[in-house]
């Protein structure tokens, strides 16, 4: 677990923020949004990683982040003027368009492969061991705080399918080769691998 709070996310990105400030010295990340009204001490799933908000200038806001944090997440490969997925957490009452989301950032997955198929893009990801054992086809998963459905599993690797929308508003556009992503594995498939190794 990143951040201990009880905020929860459906996978549905609302905005693609930019990095404005990182200073993993200090424990800080700045990020430049359009967000309105945000509020201090609000939680923000930054790429999948539950952060509180702990200041707000204009159109920007900072999270202090945690070793912890650092430690798990992509953040320490990210730089100034990248590109990060921003989702403001569930209210009580609106709409559960993706899946339960916790921002609670298990481990990374790195991109090995991009390729076009009609109007979809099929992404291939390489992941651990400890995490791979709990994919399923069809199963849920967030990968940089996108709820994404898993297509196929296989080896070390699994590939989900990303429709134009998607694409197009979320940080995926920017996706190389190579680069890493934060994955957040169901909790309910946690669960039930849980319960059946019982």
């Amino acid at each position: 677990m990143i951040e201990k709070d009880k905020s929860m996310f459906t996978g549905i990105i609302t905005e693609v923020g930019i990095i404005n400030c990182l200073e993993l010295n200090k424990n800080l990340l700045g990020i430049t949004s359009s967000l309105k009204k945000l509020e201090l001490g609000e939680s923000i799933s930054c790429s999948g990683t539950c952060l509180t908000v702990s200041n707000v200038k204009k159109n920007k806001f900072f999270c202090n982040l945690s070793p912890e944090t650092i430690e798990k997440t992509n953040l320490k490969k990210k730089k100034n003027g990248d590109k990060i997925n921003l989702e403001r957490s569930l209210k009580v009452g609106e709409v559960l368009s993706g899946h339960l989301v916790f921002g609670h950032v298990d481990g990374q997955a790195v991109l090995e492969k991009i390729s076009v198929s009609k109007e979809s893009w099929i992404l291939k990801f390489s992941l651990s061991k400890n995490l791979h054992r709990y994919l399923a086809e069809k199963c849920s998963i967030s990968i940089d705080g996108i709820s994404l459905t898993v297509n196929k599993v296989y080896g070390n690797f699994f590939e989900v399918s990303i429709i134009p929308f998607t694409w197009r508003n979320t940080n995926l556009i920017f996706a190389k080769e190579g680069d890493f992503f934060n994955i957040e594995i169901d909790m309910l498939a946690r669960y039930v691998f849980k319960a059946l190794n019982k």
